[in-house]
């Protein structure tokens, strides 16, 4: 899976523990799924999650989501076992919790490097820690990488913020962690929402998300989808800009100008890119939608 060119509008978390959560997910209109075995897993179901989840993922039935697994850190007692077990399943993904350098990163893509059977599978990053937001463009250029997962529950909490709507505190992490990310061409999918039930505050954040560069947002519930899903979705209005700025264009460079004029502002080449890759988005989503 080319994971530039796959939407992750909506990231679901699904524990690997609870077998009607991962059944169920096969039914979701999500573009991914964390299938997690630290956080959402308790210590003494360890062990029976990381089998669970990987007869599941070797049964398939996920259609086009994007699979990634969160294993436990390499520094505690169930990491190297989780990736043990999970690597006989082929995952699309592994995510690494609290990465907090690129020298996190390097033990983990080495032993994916010694297994055939994970010969294409990448490496996300948690960013959740002080140390790791620092370290973002280096932990960005990792072997592997291919994406960042912000970890706002955790990042908050190591920061001593106080919650705001606005999650001033946070813009900071959010912004490095976006350039590191833009900068290695690696997807960045923004932090979760805790409360479930407030769709208003569910869009707002989505809509702070989308207006900031993020690819999309990870969820706690399936009763967050369909919001990100459209928040983070090409808007119909921009759909028709984007055709609207291309075919001027084309026509300025036809007659031998370096510049068109749409709704009175100007198109240049920079602007053609950016709705190029608008419609292209949308392609993607269209497509996703119809298997």
């Amino acid at each position: 899976m080319d994971h530039r060119a796959h939407p992750y509008r909506s990231v679901l978390y699904i524990p690997g523990s609870k077998d009607r959560a991962l059944e169920k997910a096969k039914t979701l209109p999500v573009d991914a799924i964390i299938f997690d075995l630290e956080d959402a897993v308790a210590m003494d179901e360890k062990a029976s999650a990381r089998t669970l989840l990987a007869d599941t993922l070797s049964a398939g039935g996920y259609g086009p989501r994007a699979q990634i697994v969160r294993i436990n850190g390499f520094d505690t007692a169930w990491g190297a076992e989780d990736l043990d077990v999970i690597a006989a399943a082929k995952p699309q993904a592994i995510l690494l919790p609290k990465v907090n350098s690129a020298a996190d990163i390097g033990p983990l893509a080495e032993r994916l490097d010694a297994r055939p059977e994970t010969a294409d599978t990448t490496i996300w990053a948690m960013m959740e820690t002080p140390l790791g937001i620092m370290n973002a463009l280096e932990i960005a250029a990792g072997p592997r990488m291919a994406g960042f997962v912000m970890g706002t529950n955790d990042l908050a909490k190591d920061l001593g913020t106080r919650s705001r709507a606005d999650r001033e505190p946070l813009l900071t992490s959010l912004q490095l962690c976006l350039l590191a990310a833009r900068a290695h061409e690696l997807v960045c999918v923004d932090g979760v929402y805790n409360a479930f039930k407030d769709d208003d505050g569910l869009q707002r954040e989505c809509d702070q998300g989308r207006d900031m560069g993020f690819d999309g947002k990870t969820l706690i519930h399936p009763a967050q989808v369909a919001i990100a899903n459209a928040a983070f979705a090409p808007s119909e209005a921009e759909i028709d800009l984007a055709r609207r700025q291309i075919a001027a264009f084309d026509d300025a460079t036809a007659a031998g100008q370096g510049v068109a004029v749409v709704d009175g502002r100007i198109v240049e080449n920079l602007h053609v890119e950016t709705a190029r890759a608008t419609l292209a988005k949308a392609a993607a989503i269209s497509k996703l939608e119809s298997l």
